[in-house]
């Protein structure tokens, strides 16, 4: 029975000491975020004796991972049960975007959930469905005043929520397959792969006009897939089917290419997702040669920077990409289940 009683005790304490030891670390409110290690620290494209211009900063493969805040009962509680709620590691992060004060929007084709991280408060959110709409294939998001815009290929709609989770509006009109989405003041623009166009709708879900047909010439796509919305207002979009990528302004009319199809550099096999930095840089993801590839603003090729891989700086079908207003690129490694970050250091 002695025995028993010391058992029982030294459990106890164990627990206790657990307690302290979880609030102790909980006090500040923020986990760690993941450091690079001294090697991947150092990794900078293009390589050495050339300048840099893009040096990788740090993986993201859960919330966590950006600093987010759990108190100390809460990981406690987890720690006790075992659970990891509102920390789950990613499955296939895959659509990305910052909203205007530079929160972070994610999908998530691999748990079909759309993800939120609120930088100010540092608190993470995700959502499996919006009201009693549950998504089926969110493969692209935007977020304006407050709501989300979630393109699910899945539903053949764009599903409009604010941050309660709160359905807003649906809206289908002129939707196949919507597979990106970006708004550019007041306007939400949808490229459509299956109709091979972009659908241009208010931020009520008012169909407004569409660009583009099927086709190969100016203007004309073969599955657009991705989008984005640069400083000036141009609209940029991948035509992965095409191997380019199409500039158009916001009323549809095109205004240049970049790339073409072809293995060489400033060239594409399948481009994906786009995004644009405070430079007006482009850069465009391909995720046959893993690699994300950069252009000026009048289409030059400028460097590419990643390689097919597990590893820092290495990439396996990435898809989407976003710029932040300070100049870091977040890439959806999407079947290396994490996000990589990486920097602009180049000049300006």
């Amino acid at each position: 029975m002695r025995h028993a009683r010391a058992r029982t005790c030294g459990q106890i304490s164990s627990l206790a000491l657990g307690l302290c030891l979880l609030l102790l670390a909980g006090c500040s409110g923020v986990d760690s975020s993941k450091a690079p290690s001294p090697e991947a620290a150092s990794i900078v494209w293009p390589a050495p004796p050339e300048p840099p211009r893009i040096a990788y900063s740090r993986v993201v493969s859960r919330p966590a991972d950006l600093g987010i805040k759990r108190s100390g009962l809460t990981r406690f509680g987890q720690w006790l049960t075992g659970s990891d709620k509102g920390n789950e590691p990613f499955i296939k992060p895959f659509g990305i975007a910052f909203d205007e004060k530079d929160n972070l929007c994610l999908t998530d084709t691999g748990a079909n959930v759309v993800c939120f991280y609120d930088r100010e408060k540092r608190k993470w959110h995700r959502w499996e469905k919006a009201g009693k709409v549950k998504f089926s294939s969110p493969v692209a998001v935007a977020r304006r005043n407050g709501i989300f815009y979630v393109a699910d290929s899945g539903l053949a709609s764009i599903i409009a929520f604010d941050d309660a989770g709160k359905l807003r509006f649906a809206f289908t009109n002129q939707l196949q397959r919507p597979s990106g989405v970006a708004i550019s003041t007041n306007e939400v623009f949808v490229a459509d792969s299956q109709r091979h166009k972009v659908v241009v709708f208010d931020l009520f879900g008012t169909f407004l006009r569409e660009f583009g047909n099927r086709g190969t010439g100016e203007g004309e796509f073969n599955f657009p897939t991705h989008l984005c919305v640069d400083r000036a207002g141009h609209i940029v979009v991948t035509d992965s089917m095409n191997a380019r990528v199409q500039v158009f302004d916001a009323a549809g009319h095109f205004q240049g290419q970049l790339g073409a199809l072809g293995d060489s550099s400033g060239q594409f096999s399948r481009p994906k997702g786009a995004a644009t930095d405070n430079l007006a840089h482009v850069y465009v993801i391909d995720a046959m040669f893993d690699n994300v590839q950069i252009f000026d603003k009048k289409g030059v090729f400028l460097l590419n920077f990643g390689q097919g891989g597990t590893q820092a700086g290495e990439f396996w079908l990435p898809n989407g990409i976003a710029i932040n207003q300070a100049n870091e690129i977040f890439v959806t490694d999407s079947y290396n289940r994490r996000i990589q970050v990486f920097k602009y250091i180049g000049p300006s």
